[in-house]
């Protein structure tokens, strides 16, 4: 799905702002009608783009289960009569419908990836209509990522899930009005490759009706460096500018639809000329080693919960150029595509991970049943056909949406998941298998768990790439780091000669209070996040199949209310606010050395 953009021949009209906010109660929001049937009766209003939760001071909207509506009055553009408008909706989480007055024009599961209505037949040029977006944050066994919905004594719905981070909802991305002709670009294709100096780029244009189609890459200064004619092709660039790390350097193929010579279409799509490959125990990016410094993050702050933010993604960014990082993974689900252009701008690197987040029901009853506890006998009791059919929509849009990003250098299609029990295997296999077949230039991974170790674990065998969250010295040997060392060491030379794989550490860390001191290794404290990092990367200087660390987290970020977390996650090596800790400046000495390396950002 292509984002809009505005062209020679297409328009966008943004609709974020403040929109009417309605909580439905069970009784169409008190009014006796459907919601969507008329003026929503509400004194509420919610700006969108936001999570709602933590907007309001009633607790009965933080903690509500089940729809929320959004309304507002919007004016199609006079200009308009000839084109086709679409409405399209960047993400609610989880479920969205969209209603045009009262016409039901869209509806989507899944609550991280865009969908879009064309609303050409029931609104006019010049004239305004009702938009009113309704939005359900309920998760169930079948849905991804999964969680069950229990009604408590007094009738109230409960809302558990078993990843950790809060459920916020809402439209947290933003939602537009857009223009398009009718004959028009309904999709791009680009797969990249060098040969020797020169840049290869093939693509493929899909159309909605019957034209000519013509292309033409020009480079960063503007200039044309290729040109062909037809939907389907190959452009050869001489001493092609690659896009690498640390370079985010793109070229833009600007493809033209025509109707008897005539331009009625024109769509422009960024292309970034680089490879990516695996090579026995190394991930390459242009035939170069490369090693992954950075993070799992989260979308995350204050106020805003996961709703999108300009101004947040500057400052993340800026930070992670501080700290010396070259990479992220979107734990535990597709990022806004703001952020994939941003990345995709300034060189960094992005392991793109679907919202497949909970698959693993023990982690439902808690750290140390999740450690301590054995595997379930069937994985498919809970976790089964529905729920892969869900899953398989996840893998098919996410790639859908970011194939044609340059800093998306591979695929990961869980966080976690139970891969001990019996059926995981038969569970994943299709999904690795379906993810290779939509995008077969990229690796595929998942994300492995603490309790799935090598001789364990059924589903890493079918993984590019072994990505790995592991806790010595935080879950397990807990402020002993001298065993905690030698336990990591050990596990990952298991890997290592079971599979031979390139690994990355995608989780490790330790919850810290900042400003907490002392001078012994004492957990919550900013030393002891600084020495069990410290110990990790010792060991990962000795393990030569290690290709990567990702501390777990960027920042602190809001977790459901309970007893195990206080006001959130606190491994963040910045506060939610963005202060750095102490780990902070650790890291940005250790990662700005390896990126000062004489073997360039791309060495290990």
């Amino acid at each position: 799905m292509l984002t809009p953009k505005i062209t020679a021949t297409r328009e966008v009209v943004s609709l974020d702002g403040i929109w009417k906010f309605a909580v439905d109660t069970g009784a169409a929001v008190d009014t006796g009608a459907a919601p969507w049937a008329g003026p929503l009766e509400t004194t509420l209003e919610a700006p969108v783009p936001a999570s709602y939760n933590d907007l309001f001071t009633d607790p009965a909207i933080r903690d509500h289960v089940g729809w929320v509506w959004y309304q507002r009055t919007v004016r199609v553009p006079r200009g308009w009569a000839d084109d086709r408008v679409i409405v399209r909706v960047d993400a609610a989480t989880h479920h969205g419908v969209v209603y045009v007055d009262d016409r039901l024009v869209a509806e989507h599961e899944g609550g991280y990836l865009p969908f879009e209505a064309d609303i050409t037949d029931l609104v006019t040029a010049g004239d305004e209509f009702r938009l009113t977006i309704g939005v359900d944050n309920r998760l169930t066994p079948d849905t991804i990522p999964p969680g069950t919905v229990t009604t408590r004594a007094d009738g109230r719905l409960a809302q558990s899930y078993m990843h950790d981070f809060y459920n916020y909802a809402g439209l947290a991305r933003s939602v537009w009005l857009a223009s398009r002709p009718a004959v028009h670009v309904d999709d791009i294709t680009v797969v990249t490759d060098i040969d020797g100096t020169t840049g290869v780029v093939d693509y493929r244009v899909e159309l909605a009706g019957a034209a000519d189609v013509r292309v033409r890459l020009t480079d960063a200064t503007g200039a044309e460096v290729a040109a062909a004619e037809g939907a389907t092709g190959t452009l050869r660039v001489a001493d092609a500018h690659l896009w690498q790390p640390g370079a985010g350097y793109l070229y833009t193929l600007v493809v033209e639809v025509t109707v008897d010579g005539i331009v009625v279409d024109e769509y422009p799509q960024t292309v970034g000329i680089r490879t990516v490959a695996v090579d026995g125990g190394r991930f390459l990016i242009n035939g170069q080693p490369f090693y992954f410094t950075g993070f799992g993050k989260h979308e995350d702050s204050a106020v805003r919960g996961k709703g999108h933010d300009d101004a947040y993604l500057v400052h993340d960014f800026q930070l992670i150029d501080w700290i010396g990082a070259n990479s992220f993974r979107t734990s535990h689900y597709p990022y806004a595509e703001e952020v994939m252009d941003f990345a995709d701008r300034h060189g960094i690197v992005v392991i793109d991970e679907t919202a497949a987040v909970g698959l693993n029901k023990k982690i439902g009853g808690g750290i140390a049943d999740m450690l301590g506890g054995a595997a379930d006998k069937d994985f498919a009791d809970g976790f089964g056909p529905k729920m892969q059919d869900a899953h398989r929509r996840e893998i098919r849009e996410l790639i859908g949406r970011d194939k044609n990003h340059p800093s998306v250098v591979m695929w990961s299609i869980a966080n976690e998941p139970d891969t001990m029990s019996e059926g995981t295997d038969t569970y994943f296999e299709p999904l690795f298998a379906l993810a290779r077949e939509l995008d077969p230039t990229r690796p595929v991974t998942f994300v492995n768990v603490m309790m799935a170790p090598p001789n364990v674990c059924r589903v890493s065998k079918f993984a590019d790439v072994l990505c790995l969250n592991r806790y010595y010295g935080w879950y397990v040997d807990g402020g002993d780091l001298a065993s905690a060392e030698a336990h990591l060491e050990a596990e990952l030379r298991g890997w290592e000669g079971m599979y031979g794989k390139p690994m990355i550490m995608t989780e490790y860390g330790a919850d810290t209070i900042a400003g907490y001191h002392s001078v012994w290794d004492q957990p919550w404290s900013e030393e002891y996040q600084a020495s069990m990092l410290a110990m990790y990367h010792r060991v990962f200087d000795r393990v030569e199949t290690m290709v990567g660390e990702q501390v777990w987290n960027f920042a602190d970020f809001q977790t459901s209310s309970g007893f195990f977390r206080v006001d959130g996650n606190k491994k963040g090596v910045f506060t939610r606010d963005r202060k750095p800790k102490a780990a902070a400046h650790a890291l940005r000495a250790r990662w700005t050395a390896r990126r000062d390396d004489q073997t360039g950002v791309n060495g290990r």
